[in-house]
């Protein structure tokens, strides 16, 4: 199985919505795809249909229930806040290494594409000593960077990749996730961030309805991947 890892330069940037449009994509061409997102917060088991984790089984055709959610997300916290925050809230703490785990175990021994969601920014905090970008350099497996087209996008991008790169990670695409009300276009960022991204590929996708899966750059970036 090929596995790719989707991470953000921050929160509620665009990770779900990308992640579940290459869900779809890979399912509308009969590419055998499965995602998981390990670690969320925020979640709230009495209302938790709108969640990130309701929106990856929906878009992997799979039954809404808490069982498949705790399939996709095991780690689950109602605090909205950064994993290791919203453990501490509950009293528990983020095993790092069962979460490495976890991913190292749904990769292999199957046809297809893994999916595995991150939470946050590549810097936030799982535990007390591990962040996002640790769990992506054990893993070793390729990037996609969701950036969005708000003020100051773009220094947070490039600072994005310069870390990622100077963890020997392979970026297998950035993708501009046009955010609601931005001043500057999509069309510009991607612009402005191909110029400095040298030769990694940079993908722009608009605003979509919900479920929207006919875009072409989800079939640009499925390339990429």
């Amino acid at each position: 199985m090929t596995a790719v890892f989707v991470t953000s330069t921050g929160t509620d940037i665009g990770k779900t919505f990308v992640t579940a449009g290459l869900v779809r994509h890979f399912r509308a061409t009969g590419r055998e795809v499965d995602a998981i997102k390990p670690v969320v917060s925020g979640f709230d088991p009495d209302a938790w249909q709108d969640s990130d984790p309701a929106a990856l089984i929906a878009a992997l055709g799979r039954p809404l229930t808490l069982d498949e959610a705790e399939r996709i997300s095991p780690w689950r916290f109602a605090a909205p806040l950064s994993p290791h925050m919203a453990a501490r809230r509950e009293g528990l703490a983020i095993a790092y290494t069962e979460v490495v785990e976890f991913c190292r175990r749904r990769m292999p021994g199957r046809r297809g594409i893994l999916l595995i969601e991150g939470i946050g920014g590549i810097m936030v905090p799982i535990d007390d000593r591990h962040t996002v970008l640790d769990w992506m350099t054990l893993l070793r497996i390729p990037v996609i960077l969701v950036a969005g087209t708000y003020v100051g996008t773009v220094s947070h991008t490039l600072t994005a990749l310069e870390v990622l790169v100077r963890r020997n990670l392979n970026v297998a695409a950035v993708v501009i996730s046009e955010s609601q009300g931005s001043a500057a276009s999509l069309e510009d960022t991607v612009a402005t961030v191909e110029r400095f991204a040298g030769v990694i590929d940079v993908v722009g996708i608009p605003r979509l309805s919900a479920g929207a899966d006919d875009h072409p750059a989800f079939a640009r970036l499925a390339e990429l991947i």
